[in-house]
């Protein structure tokens, strides 16, 4: 008996490791993944937007606080890679990155957050304590860091911490949401929604590329596509969705092509923020409503059908056609309390 206690223990221990692991080199890989698209901002490395902080949230609802030791190695051996020398003021930046996901995991916890996202409330949360209150801690912890170290100026520290907050920001909206629905995301039957599904794949390409490398600026013309994906699949269609039209305007902005030409480097970091957000705001929040509305829906239905069964069942049973019951045995009661003669 006990041999086999230790035998589960020892898996369980395995399956923790792995998890850790997983979660470390996923961290780095995406980093590595973000810093292609680097931009330097008076001294600071950030990126428009960084995939790490998605993925750190993303395993800590999946797994617990418990998986924190594999985000914490991942943001070590990301930071590590940036530059030569290793110094204190990394030390703080990898801390920051380790307790920003851990608070928006706090905070999301804390309100009751469903994973599933099938609630407007579980998208809001997700923008506002996930993303937009989460992410403080790394953008001032990273910040200070650099403040300290002499490598940002003090008159610009506010837009060197706007940009790191912007990125991990939109890490977590971008980023988080597709890999929530992987997990509940079953393979379509061969039929006309596997058709529309390909359909929409190619639509949101082509409407990605037009907006981000036209000249003429046809941003808007990524929202119809963003809008279609969340009506007909909710998060699992607009997620990717939105995924898909962010990289695809990162690629664009750090190239300075189509409507990023021209423009300063803050200029671009702006406009592909804003642009970033509304794609992931539209796709998040439209889903969540849709798939609400559906949930309400089913529920609504399977109500109406257990109080028609209900109702079946307290219904009286038919009398017959001539509407007049028999008396009963000699001597029983009368409707009205006498005998039977």
């Amino acid at each position: 008996m006990s041999g086999v206690i230790r035998s589960k223990e020892a898996r369980r221990r395995a399956v923790y490791v792995a998890q850790i692991l997983g979660v470390t080199g996923a961290y780095y890989l995406s980093g590595r993944l973000g810093l292609t698209r680097q931009v330097v901002v008076d001294g600071a490395v950030v990126t428009p937007l960084w995939p790490p902080t998605g993925i750190s949230l993303a395993a800590l609802l999946y797994f617990g606080a418990r998986i924190w030791p594999g985000i914490a190695l991942g943001a070590l051996f990301t930071v590590s890679a940036i530059g030569d020398a290793f110094t204190w003021s990394r030390m703080g930046i990898v801390l920051g990155n380790t307790l920003a996901p851990l608070a928006a995991y706090a905070l999301l916890r804390k309100v009751g957050f469903r994973n599933e996202l099938a609630r407007l409330r579980d998208g809001v949360c997700l923008v506002f304590l996930g993303a937009f209150a989460g992410m403080l801690v790394s953008a001032t912890a990273g910040s200070v860091m650099l403040l300290l170290d002499d490598k940002v100026p003090s008159g610009r520290f506010w837009l060197v911490w706007a940009s790191w907050w912007a990125g991990d920001a939109m890490g977590v909206l971008v980023v988080t949401p597709v890999l929530l629905v992987l997990r509940r995301v079953r393979r379509p039957r061969l039929d006309e929604r596997w058709a529309e599904a390909c359909v929409l794949a190619v639509a949101v390409v082509l409407a990605g590329l037009i907006s981000t490398r036209s000249s003429l600026s046809m941003i808007y013309l990524v929202f119809p596509v963003i809008i279609w994906a969340a009506l007909r699949f909710q998060l699992p269609g607009s997620a990717p969705c939105a995924l898909v039209v962010s990289v695809l305007a990162i690629m664009a902005g750090t190239d300075s092509l189509g409507p990023f030409a021209g423009h300063t480097l803050m200029e671009i970091m702006i406009n592909l923020t804003v642009l970033n957000a509304c794609v992931a705001l539209t796709a998040l929040l439209l889903g969540a409503i849709v798939a609400e509305h559906q949930n309400i829906r089913r529920e609504t239905e399977h109500a109406v059908v257990e109080l028609e069964a209900l109702v079946e069942q307290l219904a009286p049973l038919p009398g017959p056609p001539s509407g007049r019951y028999d008396d009963g045995p000699p001597g029983a009661p009368r409707q009205g309390g006498r005998p039977a003669q």
